[in-house]
Order: structure tokens, then C-alpha cells, then sequence
């Protein structure tokens, strides 16, 4: 299986499945010098863990990461990092009646057909498991982009949206709340939808919004490698995301190039950001913003029909413990991809030396 590595200079490669012995990864490119933060990752990867409230998956793992090389007394050594994320808590009994049918909607028929095997436990590679080394990765990359803030939280869950207009954001509120939204009035109402969709066995999608201030002029290496091109690959690596809008998006489409245009200051920052902090597939100083769709959690507690490895058309219904929305983990999840990717190109554009 190749596609396992993400990054040119700081490189990301990971390994590993949800019901195995453990996942891992190994960094590649991390400057020497680096006074790692440790509580930090914990931190990162406490966000992002399962069962940390009631409306995610109940399955109990602490996510501890555990590194084997790249660092000493603290400091990395400019040598590749690799660590391990043991798996503690499989239940991989749960997945035995999907062992010879394809789940609607998940990667069971394309792995196998691909392949010609599947690890069926959990989906196996293909699991959002497999995130959980992305997230140590962008902790260490945030670490090295000091000045550079990154904050992801959601901003839709199904048809409820986080009206700025009503609903004032305020970043303080995203870690308060399960929901991980920057309004506790849009907090409290879905989280309650959320409640009441797996009440009802069903799942949820919704929208993650990410907001980087700090980022200096000049990343992003065009024409190929557009820092809006790479961000936006860099989100739709991740699990069930279905979409990726930057700066003004699609609703940019209904203005005129004159309501669109972002006049320049004297400094050159600019009157307006609809182009979301990149012009020319370059930063520009600007905040970048953008917005990552997810869609419903594909394993449902409900009887649907899908068909076996043999063609027959089968009964299947869900078991086990998922999310019924995913989008509450999956913040740390976005923010940790973001700064992989801005690492990589602050590292290209500069040769830093810590």
C-alpha cells in the first residue's frame, strides 16, 4: 500500500490499524534543537481521543504516546521521531458479522477489491483511528510555528449552523463544550441533536470551520503546490470529509469582481479578506480561513441492505461503538493537518535552523 506519507521536509509516515497492536508514525525533517513539550501532544491527543464525553464513541483508549527515537533530554536531535500509540481497548468481535459483507458506504468493498483482502476489524487501515498519529505529528509542527495560531472548531452540525450574526463567536467557549463550537448557545442545541440522532441509531455530518492567524508572506510554492491546493489535500486525506472551501468559497461565486476584489492598505494588508489570507497560491499576511465538510458517520444502528464478497444481497446492521457525529474529534484532527502543512512549506521557504 503506498500513500502513507505525507510532507517533503517534514514528513509524516504512518502505520498501523484500529484493531491491531498498536498505530504509530515516524517524522521526518524536525529541526534539531526543539525543546519538545510533551504535555502539549498529551494534550493534543486528549482532544481527539475516544470517550471523552457522551455524544462520541464509547470506546476507552488513552491515546499515550509512546516515542522511541528523535529525542533526547527533551530536545529533538534532528533525526527521524518514531513512536507508537498502543491499541487497548479492541473489541474486534463487534465487527465479526461484517467479516464476509461489504458496510454501505465505508472502504469494505474498495480495499477488497484493491487488495483482494481487508482487515474487517474496525475497518483496519482505513480506519479515523489511524488520525491519532496525525495529531502527534501537528503537535510537534505547532510547536515549531511559534507565532502561528491555529483554531478549528464547528460550525455546523446537520442543518444547525453557528450564526455569527446571532451567535458572536468566542474562541474561549471551544474547549467547554462536547461539541467543540465557539458559541455556548449553538453548543447546548447540538449537543442535544446530536443526542437525539443516536437515540434514533442514525448519524450526523457537519462543518468544521478553521481560522490561522500569524502566518507570514510567502508560503506556498506555485504552480503545483499552491499553499491553498495543499491545505485543501490535506484535508481531504482526512476520514469521511467531503469538502473543502477556502476564503470566500462558493458564495465568492455570486459576487462581482469589484465586491470581490481585496483593496490593499498602504502597508500591504488588505481592506478585505475574501481571498482568505492566499493570493497566487501564496500567503499573503492574511488570516487564512477555510471550511472542511464531513459527512455522516457511514455505520449506522439500523438494518440497511448491502450485498456479501459472493453478490448476495444481505441484512446488516451496525454494532459496536461509533461516533454519531464526528466533527467534535475531529477538530484537533483539522487543526493538526493545517499546521503539518504550514510547517512543511515554513521549513521550505526558510531552511530554519532552531
Amino acid at each position: 500500500m503506498a500513500g502513507n506519507s505525507f510532507g517533503k521536509i517534514f514528513k509524516l509516515t504512518t502505520f498501523g490499524e484500529s484493531h491491531g497492536p498498536a498505530i504509530g508514525g515516524i517524522i521526518e525533517g524536525c529541526p534539531a534543537g526543539l525543546d519538545l513539550d510533551i504535555e502539549a501532544i498529551a494534550h493534543e491527543m486528549a482532544r481527539r481521543k475516544p470517550g471523552q464525553s457522551a455524544i462520541v464513541t464509547q470506546r476507552k483508549e488513552a491515546d499515550a504516546v509512546e516515542f522511541l527515537s528523535g529525542i533526547f533530554e527533551g530536545k529533538t536531535t534532528g533525526t527521524p521521531i518514531g513512536f507508537v500509540i498502543h491499541n487497548q481497548d479492541q473489541k474486534s468481535r463487534d465487527y465479526s458479522h461484517i467479516k464476509d459483507s461489504y458496510r454501505p458506504s465505508h472502504a469494505d468493498y474498495t480495499y477488497d477489491k484493491k487488495y483482494g483482502i481487508r482487515d474487517y476489524r474496525g475497518g483496519g487501515r482505513s480506519s479515523a483511528r489511524e488520525t491519532a498519529s496525525r495529531v502527534v505529528a501537528g503537535a510537534i509542527a505547532k510547536q515549531i510555528l511559534k507565532d502561528v495560531r491555529i483554531t478549528a472548531y464547528v460550525s455546523a452540525v446537520g442543518e444547525l449552523e453557528l450564526d455569527q450574526n446571532s451567535m458572536p463567536l468566542d474562541f474561549s467557549e471551544i474547549e467547554r463544550n462536547p461539541v467543540r463550537t465557539a458559541n455556548a448557545e449553538a453548543a447546548a442545541k447540538m449537543e442535544d441533536y446530536i443526542r437525539s440522532i443516536r437515540k434514533q441509531g442514525d448519524t450526523v455530518g457537519g462543518v468544521i470551520s478553521c481560522y490561522i492567524d500569524g502566518v507570514p508572506v510567502g508560503l506556498g510554492e506555485p504552480v503545483f503546490d499552491k499553499l491553498h491546493a495543499q491545505l485543501g489535500k490535506a484535508m481531504l486525506s482526512i476520514n469521511a470529509v467531503k469538502g473543502f472551501e477556502y476564503g470566500s468559497g462558493f458564495a465568492g461565486t455570486r459576487l462581482k469582481g469589484s465586491q470581490h476584489n481585496d483593496l490593499f492598505n498602504p502597508d500591504g494588508s488588505t481592506q478585505t479578506n475574501l481571498s482568505g489570507g492566499v493570493q497566487g497560491g501564496i500567503s499573503n499576511g492574511e488570516p487564512i480561513y477555510f471550511k472542511v465538510a464531513f459527512k455522516p458517520v457511514a455505520t449506522i444502528m439500523q438494518s440497511q441492505q448491502t450485498i456479501d464478497k459472493d453478490g448476495n444481497t444481505v441484512e446488516m446492521k451496525g454494532k459496536g461503538r461509533h461516533d454519531p457525529c464526528v466533527v467534535p474529534r475531529a477538530v484537533p484532527i483539522v487543526e493538526a493537518m493545517a499546521a503539518l502543512t504550514l510547517v512543511d512549506f515554513w521549513l521550505e521557504d526558510r531552511s530554519a535552523k532552531l
